[in-house]
């Protein structure tokens, strides 16, 4: 499966939808997406995995690359999973201590 990225405003946050397969091969397309949404001035960032079906350590590497992006210019990536499998990769690797997840974006719109 392919991997398709729709970029969205909710809130004055710019949310990138994920769908499809994150891994070696279409990973460099979310980390262009990240750093041209924090060129373009974005502070607060939200990556709305939901439609992601596999997450491999390249995957994870453009998650953690782009929270250091926006981090460096005072701003946030939060994430929207609720895929059981994918929270897993994320506790397993330590990464849920380190990023904020909702498990929908009516989640994240409540938390403000």
């Amino acid at each position: 499966m392919d991997l398709t990225l729709e970029t969205r405003d909710l809130d004055g946050r710019a949310v990138v939808v994920v769908s499809g397969e994150v891994d070696v091969y279409t990973a460099p397309r979310l980390r262009d997406c990240l750093t041209e949404l924090v060129s373009a001035g974005h502070r607060r960032l939200v990556v709305d995995m939901t439609g992601v079906e596999f997450l491999d350590s390249t995957g994870l590497g453009v998650l953690v690359g782009g929270l250091k992006k926006v981090r460096a210019e005072d701003g946030s990536l939060e994430l929207v999973c609720s895929s059981a499998r994918l929270l897993r990769i994320f506790s397993i690797t330590g990464l849920a201590s380190v990023f904020t997840i909702h498990d929908s974006t009516a989640a994240l719109t409540a938390a403000g």
